[in-house]
């Protein structure tokens, strides 16, 4: 049987330490440790680890944004988050961010080994309670409505409304008539179940519409 490789993060240099020598004596293959989330992203992409134990506060810097960039370059590699917090956004933020299963650093040493066997087999492992909460809001974010879909005229209109242009302005941009260009801006805001165009610029804002960076 394949030797697993692991990596341990975390700004805590006895409790990394503590948990890398534990998994060596375990039999797993410790590749690196890594304090930062910066240092984590950049060694990992030098030993490919099978998985990374994922920490994540890092001090003044997110695990999350780690495990993101990490998840996206390596797709080999696959992440457990093993966190002092079981806090329900802590939580979701973390499989957002690409996670395959997040652990409670109260976990026992033989949970944390069975819990990285499985990560590396590619299952989602959760501490007890937790998984049921992430299923949840998955199923919750399914049944959601899907936002209405605008067409691309009616987004380029949108994103010149955005940036404070009238309709007839708009009507000389694209040079289309005005009462075509009214058409399409009643047809976003029907769409979008708003009520004038100050919600229809407020919309194309929090969006990134308006170009802005």
């Amino acid at each position: 049987m394949r030797t697993i490789s692991v990596m341990v993060v975390d700004d805590h240099p006895m409790w990394r330490d503590g948990v890398a020598r534990d998994l060596a004596e375990r039999g797993f293959d410790v590749r690196a440790t890594a304090g930062d989330a910066a240092a984590a992203v950049r060694i990992a992409a030098a030993v490919r680890p099978d998985v990374v134990l994922m920490d994540l506060n890092l001090g003044s810097e997110s695990g999350a944004d780690a495990t993101r960039e990490i998840t996206a370059s390596l797709p080999t590699t696959r992440v457990l988050v093993l966190s002092a917090s079981g806090e329900h956004d802590d939580v979701l933020q973390a499989v957002k961010a690409g996670a395959s299963g997040y652990l409670v650093k109260s976990a026992s040493a033989a949970e944390l080994v069975d819990a990285v066997e499985r990560t590396a087999a590619g299952d989602a492992v959760f501490t007890p309670g937790l998984a049921g909460l992430v299923l949840g809001e998955y199923r919750r974010m399914a049944a959601e409505p899907s936002p209405p879909r605008l067409t691309d005229r009616e987004t380029e209109v949108l994103r010149l409304v955005a940036k404070g242009l009238t309709a007839r302005q708009i009507a000389d941009r694209l040079v289309l008539s005005h009462r075509t260009v009214e058409n399409h801006v009643q047809s976003t805001l029907r769409k979008l179940q708003l009520h004038n165009r100050v919600e229809l610029a407020r919309y194309a804002i929090e969006h990134g519409l308006d170009g802005s960076p």
